[in-house]
């Protein structure tokens, strides 16, 4: 019998298509457009189970789903998995490990660009009639300081970039090379010092315990006044408070954002305030959508709904390897293991 693989958060049809003509042989599919907290009943049945971010496969998510043997994400990042919870199962859970550093560094430098030429500012004022160039003065990126947070693959592509740009580059790294940082032409330097001495601060690792809120209240003032702040990584990096205090007194002048915080709760306002599940209407929450909404219609916070890493070179790279996931699981190995 052909084991079960259903793929959620899937928007394409050409994706559904490329994915049935690559295992329909070997394997029965199922896809649906939604999350799995929203289509429990219809997948219990499940032995593989391919997601997306705005999915929470959490312990009650994994309970519900019996026959599930692997959860393959079609991300890199893996913080809306319960890995514990899947160990407890015995599940394996296998990620993407890079298909987007160019996509995702290039999206990177559409927010700086946008922000550095005030973009946003200059379509609001357009679009009232208003061709003035008064408050639209800019800045060139060449001599500037980019602190880059994290030298994964998407973070050495941003300072590839950034190098190209004639900008000086400082990047933060639990474990620095040193050889790779002078062959690149970029310095290490610990994060405070990179809070202090940038104009542009850009995050490029994964939300663990251990990262959430890692620009915060404690160190949020040694920001110099008037640096670019770049998140195309996950939300939950910055504190939204801090991150709202620095744009009110003018330590941040403009914010590219990605990702926010609680994103699957405040991209799904309608969903939330239609539900009756009464989780999902706890004050935190709530508090933490109405923030967000105002810190999005700010003239100096350009948002894009996690679509950086969202070309179709970079879609196509990350089917081929859930397939390679999904196959190689399929004769007994697992590759791009995360649990």
């Amino acid at each position: 019998m052909k084991p079960l693989i259903t793929f959620l958060n899937i928007e394409d049809s050409w994706e559904i298509e490329y994915l049935k003509n690559r295992l329909n042989g070997h394997h029965y599919i199922k896809h649906f457009k939604e999350p799995a907290e929203h289509v429990i009943e219809q997948i219990k049945e499940t032995e593989i189970l391919s997601i997306f971010v705005n999915s929470n496969v959490n312990k009650k998510v994994i309970d519900s789903l019996p026959n599930l043997k692997l959860i393959t994400t079609r991300s890199t990042g893996f913080d809306h998995i319960d890995l514990d919870a899947a160990r407890q199962r015995n599940i394996s859970v296998s990620n993407v490990p890079t298909y987007g550093e160019n996509t995702v560094a290039e999206h990177t430098f559409a927010l700086i660009l946008a922000l550095a030429r005030n973009l946003k500012k200059a379509q609001n004022k357009t679009s009232k009639g208003d061709f003035s160039i008064k408050d639209l003065i800019g800045f060139d990126l060449k001599g500037k300081t980019i602190g880059v947070i994290g030298t994964g693959h998407i973070g050495l592509r941003v300072i590839k970039i950034a190098v190209g740009f004639s900008m000086n580059v400082l990047a933060f790294a639990r474990r620095p090379n040193q050889f790779l940082a002078e062959v690149m032409g970029f310095k290490f330097a610990d994060l405070d010092t990179i809070l202090k001495e940038s104009d542009i601060i850009t995050l490029h690792i994964p939300q663990t315990k251990e990262t959430r809120h890692l620009i915060n209240k404690d160190n949020i003032n040694l920001v110099k006044k008037g640096t670019i702040f770049i998140n195309t990584s996950r939300g939950g990096l910055i504190d939204t408070d801090v991150l709202i205090k620095a744009l009110d007194e003018g330590i941040f002048s403009g914010a590219g954002l990605d990702v926010l915080e609680n994103e699957d709760v405040i991209l799904k306002d309608k969903q939330l305030l239609l539900s009756k599940k009464k989780e999902l209407y706890s004050p935190e929450k709530l508090k933490l959508m109405l923030k967000s909404g105002f810190l999005l219609q700010r003239d100096n916070v350009i948002f894009t709904p996690h679509s950086a890493f969202y070309s179709k070179e970079a879609l196509q790279r990350i089917l081929d390897t859930t397939i390679q996931n999904i196959e190689s699981f399929s004769e007994g190995r697992t590759i791009n293991s995360v649990c």
